[in-house]
């Protein structure tokens, strides 16, 4: 299968504005790329890229004044498969997980697991550890949250949409993957593209999405608390503790979105 992936997104900016975006497609993914990624500015200014942290890719500009827009396309080579699911995974004990994975059970800005760890084991407590426990933990907050883009706001944290009981895609990620780490599982957060692929068009304008991984066993897997199913064609751009760590743009400086545009869509073949 191939996936057709791009965006287009306006800022308007009345001075010079450093930017940072992290746009790109993901460094395991890369191989999957036909071709190459291309992104684009208009006016055309200089991208400089780096590696964060996490291994995401990032860009760092200066849009100039009166704004610029940021245009990205890519082809992407994809199995076509939903995204894999392993029942007999195991939770790995705490004192056994890599040095690297511990930060993946610590609180983050947008996941307060003090908040929620007494919730959490009182929910959770009695489930087998591992690969139950997660889908336990995914198909609850599916089960409890309601989605709106009407309930989006950049400050809702993990414990916020508990109580609320309504967010988007990524407040359906951050309450799962907070719940996760209260019960000892490393947990992170994901972004990138998943069009309406092997499911009905919905009618919203298409976006970028939100879901989390789970560690099990030695290996990251992907859970998806909004949909609660497998999916197609999901292709990831970047990962962190939460949302934080993967700011689409972030403006160092007064900067008003204008337009906002994604594509992820199978090629057929004529």
């Amino acid at each position: 299968m191939e996936i057709k992936v791009g965006f287009e997104i306006t800022y308007q900016a009345a001075q010079p504005t450093p930017m940072v975006m992290m746009l790109s497609i993901h460094p395991s993914r890369r191989a999957d790329i036909i071709g190459r990624e291309t992104i684009v500015t208009e006016p055309d200014v200089r991208i400089g890229y780096y590696r964060d942290s996490f291994d995401n890719i990032c860009g760092r500009l200066v849009a100039p004044a009166g704004g610029i827009t940021l245009r990205g396309s890519a082809l992407v080579h994809d199995s076509g498969m939903p995204d894999k699911v392993m029942p007999s995974a195991q939770q790995t004990p705490i004192e056994n997980l890599p040095d690297e994975l511990l930060l993946y059970l610590m609180p983050s800005r947008y996941c307060e697991t003090d908040k929620l760890t007494d919730i959490a084991w009182s929910l959770f407590g009695n489930i087998r550890g591992g690969w139950d426990r997660v889908a336990a933990i995914t198909a609850f907050v599916h089960q409890r949250v309601t989605f709106g883009y009407q309930h989006a706001h950049a400050m809702k944290s993990a414990f916020d949409v508990y109580e609320q009981k309504s967010g988007v895609c990524r407040d359906f990620a951050h309450l799962a993957l907070t719940l996760c780490r209260c019960m000892g599982i490393p947990a992170r957060y994901c972004t990138g593209y998943m069009g309406d692929i092997g499911i009905p068009p919905e009618p919203s304008p298409m976006d970028f999405s939100g879901w989390f991984q789970a560690y099990l066993d030695g290996e990251w897997y992907t859970f998806d608390a909004r949909h609660n199913v497998p999916r197609i064609g999901r292709i990831l751009m970047a990962t962190g503790r939460d949302a934080a760590d993967v700011a689409l743009t972030t403006s160092f400086g007064r900067m008003e979105l204008k337009t906002f545009v994604v594509i992820s869509e199978e090629v057929v073949a004529a």
